[in-house]
């Protein structure tokens, strides 16, 4: 087994300013938000890319980024705990970057995908922020520290289609691409500038190239399949084929790491009760919040059509308008659930934030033809959503240690992003099935939203109820946090 490092006590030196640790946050908070960020522009942008390159296979836009994202993820957290968190953090940013650069200036849609599918690679620098957030700030910073990082997705939610519609209104979809380009770009230099090095790391410790394979491969085919399940048919032999495949793999992945020396997720650090169900409850109970805008944006967005679309028909500005005391719902429940995990036990503020969706999306089964309506939803799902969305990463701070961190970080970002694409896939399916296909083109009436919001709110509650199975651990201010602050 590798020798974990435990780094001397530092002599005795002046602390960061609470200057210098905003501006470590801001970089932090820059670099975990454009994950989401470009997300969304990616979203928003694929229907010009479709028509520009005069392809069908537009669905690849968005699903390279996730697959290589998935694959390399696991390679990426393992060498954090080995060479260094930013090192790596700087690597992600770097391959993302010129993926990035790719994409921008191609010319074909195959040379394009291969920039998307490089820049993919970024996905694994969220759980390593979150995890340089433990080392780097001081014991009062790290609980407000993690809560402005995730609070951030409200600034996303917020801001997001105002850019996405100056971008592509004036730039066009290589506006939105070179936008990404430059947006990387400047993550790389506040990281490079801002961001100290984590002093936690394993000593003598190899890459299990072995695991780290199969479990790409696993999750890799898990959600390569959910993506197209609606393509090729859920009931269809190539599906069946690569589910079963993933979990052939899965238990291969299994044995092996109970074998090897060094596992790429030690089997010490799984097998506890208090981290297993932290990383099961937060993954579904985050995975389903972060799947319920497929269901939101489509119902705003999509047109009213007689007998054929009954969505609200909203502009991508009216809708950043009426959603935007969300957004500041979901920040500020985010910061403040930050600041409470010092005080309240992380149990209560996940399983209040659950509820609280499950409420505020289960009112809006009923409650969703409306501006007013809308906002009164959002609201209360917002409160829920910050809550959970900041509690998670505290959570996982509280049952690992220092060692182990960008590992469960790791694990549970893996975790959250299979539980997205099984419940956004479910919903599409869901939402179908009360719909109509007019001239290519899927729309959906107003029970399908009914029940893809219901869908949500079935998910939400499964997370609520997990959190019961979590054990009583030890807070916030009784872990051992800021190994370099």
């Amino acid at each position: 087994m590798s020798q974990i490092q435990t780094p001397s006590p530092p002599a005795p030196e002046r602390p960061r300013s609470s200057a210098r640790n905003t501006l470590v946050v801001v970089a932090l908070v820059w670099t975990v938000q454009l994950v989401a960020l470009m997300a969304a522009l990616s979203g928003i942008a694929q229907a010009e890319v479709a028509i520009h390159f005069r392809t069908t296979e537009i669905a690849w836009f968005t699903l390279m980024t996730l697959l290589t994202g998935t694959f390399f993820l696991p390679f990426a957290v393992k060498a954090a705990a080995l060479f260094g968190k930013k090192k790596v953090l700087l690597v992600a940013t770097g391959l993302g970057f010129v993926g990035d650069l790719i994409a921008a200036v191609a010319t074909d849609y195959r040379t394009l995908l291969i920039g998307r599918g490089i820049a993919g690679v970024y996905a694994a620098t969220a759980p390593l922020a979150y995890a340089i957030t433990r080392d780097v700030f001081p014991r009062r910073w790290v609980g407000l520290a993690s809560g402005i990082l995730a609070g951030g997705v409200g600034l996303v939610a917020f801001g997001g289609p105002f850019l996405s519609g100056w971008l592509l209104d004036d730039y066009g979809f290589r506006g939105v691409l070179w936008f990404m380009a430059i947006s990387t770009a400047v993550s790389f230099a506040l990281v490079a500038v801002f961001v100290p090095e984590s002093p936690v790391r394993e000593r003598g410790g190899r890459m299990d190239w072995t695991g780290g394979l199969l479990l790409g491969a696993a999750v890799t085919a898990i959600v390569y399949a959910v993506g197209q399940g609606s393509h090729w048919g859920w009931s269809s032999a190539k599906f069946a084929a690569y589910v079963i495949g993933a979990a052939i793999t899965l238990i291969v992945f299994v044995l092996v790491e109970r074998r090897v020396a060094e596992p790429l997720f030690p089997l010490t650090m799984t097998r506890r009760r208090q981290v297993w169900t932290v990383l099961l409850a937060t993954s579904v109970a985050a995975g389903a919040l972060s799947a319920v805008g497929v269901v939101i944006q489509m119902l705003i967005l999509m047109p009213q059509i007689p007998h054929v679309s009954e969505g609200l028909g909203w502009s991508g500005t009216h809708n950043a308008i009426v959603t935007s005391p969300i957004s500041a719902m979901i920040i500020i429940a985010a910061v403040g659930t930050g600041w409470l995990a010092r005080k309240v036990d992380s149990r209560i503020l996940l399983g209040s934030g659950s509820a609280l969706t499950v409420l505020g999306y289960g009112i809006g089964t009923q409650l969703h033809h409306s501006a007013p309506q809308i906002v009164g939803m959002g609201l209360i799902a917002g409160l829920g959503t910050g809550m959970v969305m900041a509690i998670v990463p505290i959570m996982i701070i509280e049952v690992v240690t220092p060692e182990e961190q960008a590992l469960a970080n790791g694990a549970q970002t893996l975790g959250q992003g299979v539980a997205q694409i099984v419940v956004s896939q479910l919903a599409f399916v869901v939402m179908a099935q009360h719909g109509a296909v007019m001239q290519g083109t899927q729309f959906y009436l107003d029970t399908g939203f009914t029940n893809g919001l219901w869908l949500v709110v079935g998910c939400c509650a499964v997370g609520t109820l997990l959190t019961l199975l979590v054990p009583r651990s030890r807070r916030l201010d009784e872990a051992e946090v800021g190994q370099a602050a």
